[in-house]
């Protein structure tokens, strides 16, 4: 039975990926597998209508036309209220859900009858490391902060010895060490800066320090499930906050990253920490897209708080959008693929993947918060 594939434009959040690539599409086209696409969906990622495979796309004027018949619906963010109405009931969609704060989403789209999946869910095993969104946007993300870091800081990441004299280095702390934290380390690393890391997972010491990074010990460890830190006790985050206010005191740039799946991004730095930083000193903070994890920090924007700037961004891989969109394209792909067979699309419901994923089903939502 033939599948079609659909891909729209994107315009949440000023986003410039598309989920699908030409490579992609080339990739999972054959007999029973095409794709409907509204036109221009991958130009902002530098993709051009003509790039993808003629024998495989079709192209249409607006996204309901694009997902009105399809099968299956590859998108970026979370289908709008117009996506769901488009979509067809029996529609698979998958994409970025934000499942923990959409459950109006959640119950149109189960009343619509559409399968949904959610990328943020997809299990954080070693077989699915090849599907795993989070992880590859992370690493953008850690890496796009450090650049964002050194265009606003007004000092040398390396130490330079010139005629002049001799500059010493800047000294980064990177407070979190999952994906995008170990992405910054390196990145910081290799602008030749002096580089701190702190995390509260005792396991992250040895990658920390693989990556030339010294380990911040605060006395503090917390680890959780999947891969992710604990919620901290409110005694547990007291500690930790003084330990940590030492070395952002001294530190020229401080990147955040902390996060707990379902909850506010932990606050690790107020406003008394900021005003011990030096003027000119820089904050990135990754957590702002759930909260922030600096009490000063407005997402989206970049606040002068004496001579300090904080800058919360909420979406970085849309500023690098052509390599954010072909590792997210592979990651859906890796995904669906062991559901595409030359009878049709058959999901094994049974598998931890699909399962852990799936979020509505047949009418009926089955993601739970507690879970």
């Amino acid at each position: 039975m033939a599948i079609k594939i659909a891909v729209v434009n994107e315009f949440i959040n000023d986003e410039t990926r598309v989920a699908v690539v030409p490579e992609i599409a080339q990739k999972i086209a054959s007999n029973n597998v095409s794709f409907v696409i509204e036109k221009n969906a991958g130009a902002a990622s530098g993709f051009l209508d003509s790039d993808y495979p003629e024998n495989a796309c079709k192209f249409v004027k607006s996204s309901s036309d694009a997902l009105n018949d399809a099968d299956v619906i590859f998108k970026v963010n979370p289908p709008t209220s117009d996506d769901i109405s488009s979509m067809k009931r029996g529609a698979i969609a998958i994409s970025y859900m934000n499942p923990f704060q959409n459950d109006a989403l959640i119950k149109s789209m189960a009343s619509s009858g559409i399968d949904a999946f959610s990328v943020e869910l997809i299990p954080r095993i070693s077989r699915a490391q090849s599907m795993d969104a989070l992880s590859s946007q992370a690493s953008i993300a850690g890496y796009k902060a450090v650049i964002l870091a050194a265009n606003h800081a007004n000092k040398f990441f390396p130490m330079l010895t010139t005629a002049a004299g001799t500059v010493r280095p800047a000294q980064t702390l990177i407070i979190g060490a999952g994906v995008a934290g170990l992405q910054a380390i390196a990145t910081a690393k290799r602008l030749g800066s002096r580089v701190i890391a702190f995390d509260v997972r005792g396991s992250t010491k040895e990658q920390i320090e693989s990556l030339g990074a010294q380990f911040l010990d605060t006395g503090i460890t917390a680890e959780g499930e999947g891969g992710y830190a604990r919620e901290l006790t409110t005694e547990e985050l007291d500690t930790q906050k003084k330990a940590l206010s030492k070395a952002i005191g001294q530190s020229d740039i401080v990147i955040t990253t902390a996060a707990v799946p379902g909850k506010p991004a932990p606050k690790l730095i107020d406003k008394k920490t900021v005003e011990s930083m030096a003027p000119g000193s820089v904050i990135i903070d990754l957590g702002a897209i759930s909260g922030g994890n600096c009490e000063l920090t407005v997402p989206d924007n970049v606040l002068d708080h004496g001579g300090v700037m904080i800058l919360g961004p909420t979406n970085l891989p849309s500023t690098m959008p052509k390599h954010a969109s072909e590792l997210y394209s592979r990651n859906l792909l890796n995904f669906l693929s062991p559901a595409l067979t030359e009878e049709g699309l058959n999901i094994d419901w049974d598998d931890e993947i699909f399962k852990g994923a799936n979020i509505t089903r047949n009418g009926e939502v089955v993601f739970d918060h507690g879970s």
